[in-house]
């Protein structure tokens, strides 16, 4: 038994699928089976059903699966022992990042984290929360980058910073003459949202308390797949909508106009760096969490951590 065969068979319970797990250790599919076989052949019992499509563990490789996962995060942390110990910061840090944080958060930290530590090499991937926290338990990214709290168990949650929501509404509708507006002064017709699986979608549901109205009305015909798409439909057309206070920094003043803020307290999302409880990696994360802290703004870093709106 090596640590390369547990490494190939942890890949194929991953993905699911012999071709695909052999792309991503960047081996041939013939080589992976035949170290898969090997150690089959070796405990005497199959790990795989391979009749299935996908493929799927059997019941006692199940068990073996759980046991080579946390193998190899020992394995990792001997690593990590090993570079502190010389004081280097090397190695890869496998992140996900949730779709309405990546274009405004990822911009302000990445670059200055390559310079400062070239020898690490960052996996960004951009998913929802539930893949996220999917990836975590199976060990296929080492960190998260989403909205809390999540509460979900085996799940650490670290938080960063906490993140004010305002509303953008267009020159037509009464919210444009307030300085300030409520939560109830926002129209539920007029007012442009993401599509399911965004938990932003969820928090500006449960902010303007639109989950009745919806199952009255029926108002929501059109659903975004990003902010930047609502951002658009409202300076173009009609109509309100929610925005992440990151949102707002690369604004045109024209733009800036458009923007209102909430009456105090403001409503705010908790932002977060989450971690399996069985995580490694610790002096990479811990680098990438102070990186982030340095470059956010700091009206962004000092906002109160009360009216957090849930998921």
């Amino acid at each position: 038994m090596t640590f390369v065969q547990l490494e190939y068979i942890v890949a194929v319970a991953n993905y699911r699928h012999f071709a695909t797990a052999a792309h991503h250790c960047f081996i041939t599919q013939p080589t992976l089976s035949m170290q898969i076989q090997k150690l089959e052949e070796e405990l005497q019992l199959k790990i795989f059903d391979r009749s299935k499509h996908p493929v799927v563990p059997t019941e006692a490789g199940m068990a073996i699966i759980e046991q080579a996962r946390k193998l190899l995060s020992e394995k990792a942390v001997i690593t990590e022992i090993v570079e502190a110990h010389k004081g280097t910061v090397t190695g890869e840090l496998r992140v996900g990042i949730i779709p309405t944080l990546a274009p405004y958060l990822l911009p302000l930290f990445v670059q200055r984290f390559g310079k400062k530590y070239p020898a690490v090499k960052l996996h960004v991937n951009e998913i929802t929360t539930e893949n996220i926290i999917a990836r975590l338990r199976e060990g296929r990214i080492d960190v998260g980058i989403l909205v809390t709290p999540l509460l979900e168990k085996g799940i650490r949650e670290h938080v960063l910073f906490y993140e004010e929501m305002v509303a953008y509404v267009s020159r037509k509708t009464d919210a444009y003459k307030k300085s300030y507006v409520l939560a109830k002064d926002i129209d539920p017709e007029k007012l442009w949202l993401l599509e399911e699986g965004h938990c932003f979608r969820s928090q500006i549901v449960n902010l303007c308390e639109l989950r009745k109205a919806s199952l009255e009305g029926g108002h929501f015909e059109y659903e975004a797949g990003s902010i930047e798409t609502l951002r658009r439909m409202v300076e173009l057309n009609d109509g309100i909508t929610i925005l992440p206070e990151l949102a707002t920094l690369d604004m045109a003043a024209k733009q800036l106009q458009l923007v209102r803020h909430f009456k105090r307290p403001a409503p705010t999302r908790e932002v977060s760096l989450v971690v399996h409880r069985d995580f490694v990696k610790k002096r990479l994360i811990e680098a990438l969490r102070q990186e982030i802290l340095a470059t956010i703004p700091d009206k962004v870093r000092n906002n109160a951590s009360g009216n957090v709106v849930p998921l």
